[in-house]
Order: C-alpha cells, then structure tokens, then sequence
C-alpha cells in the first residue's frame, strides 16, 4: 500500500467587511479576508496539503495570484481540482485535519457546517474531516487580530 501525507499552511489578512468564509462557510465578523481569490484560508491550506501529498506543487502554481481568471475565485474551484488530481493519479482521500489560528471569530460553533461543506468537496465522510481552532495566546500577526492562519495534513493512500 502506498501511503503519502502533505501539510499546508496559508495566511491572509483582515480588512473591512461583514464576514469571513472558513472552509466554505459564511462566518459573521467585523473584517473580511483578504487575498486575490475568495481568501478562504483554510480552504487554501488543504488544497496545498493534497497537492503536497501528490508531489504536484502548490495552490500558487496551479491558479497563480497572476492571473487575473482567479481573481475573487471561489475556493472550492480550487479545492475540486486537488480532489480531482487525487482520483486521476489512483489515490484515495482518506482524511483531512485542518486547524484554524486566530483570536477571532470563534470557530468551534462553525466547525460542524465547515465538515459537511468539506465533505462535499472532498467525497469522503464527515468523520474522516477534523475542522478545530487555536489561538495564539494574542501573539504575532494572528494575536494582534491582523489575520488569521491555517495548517492542514492530507492522507492519501493507493490500495
């Protein structure tokens, strides 16, 4: 059996707006993200892990910031595309943890919603996608509420 695990981590900072899209999901907030497509960090950070795990580079080099066809883009374009690159080489997705860093919004009250959207997204069960949060403990960029951060591992598996 072939295993094969990729992390991702990605940032994007805060300016005025209403909400803030997490995993899919809508979440009331005084900022929204900024960034060249939708900004969904964490979203982005999962697509880097299963591209990671293929081998197959990063977010930047299959939808570079340079061009302008992804500019404002939905995530789940993105997302959809790694998850496709899974099935087109022979593997199977077999579970997604992604974790949030901020100070703010609380996540832990989205992060069912965030699961199921994912899972549509990713073709597996819920119960095979893990959506949590940390703080910072108010330090660096992420504590002084500038951002928010996310780190995520993909494990992809050929039977």
């Amino acid at each position: 059996m072939d295993i094969r695990l990729g992390n991702g981590f990605d940032v994007h900072g805060f300016a005025e707006g209403d909400h803030v899209t997490l995993c899919g999901v809508d979440i009331p907030h005084t900022h929204r993200l900024t960034g060249h497509s939708d900004a969904d960090v964490a979203m982005h950070a999962i697509t880097d892990a299963i591209f990671g795990a293929l081998a197959e580079g990063d977010i930047g080099q299959w939808f570079p910031p340079s061009d302008p066809q992804w500019k404002g883009a939905a995530s789940e374009i993105f997302l959809a595309k790694a998850v496709a690159r899974v099935a087109e080489t022979g593997f199977l997705l077999s579970n997604v943890d992604c974790t949030i860093i901020c100070e703010m919004p609380k996540i832990g009250p989205h992060a069912a919603a965030m699961r199921q959207a994912l899972a549509l997204i990713l073709g597996i069960d819920v119960d095979r996608i893990s959506v949590k949060a940390t703080t910072s403990e108010r330090l660096g960029f992420t504590g002084r509420g500038e951002g928010i951060a996310a780190i995520a591992t993909a494990a992809l598996i050929r039977p």
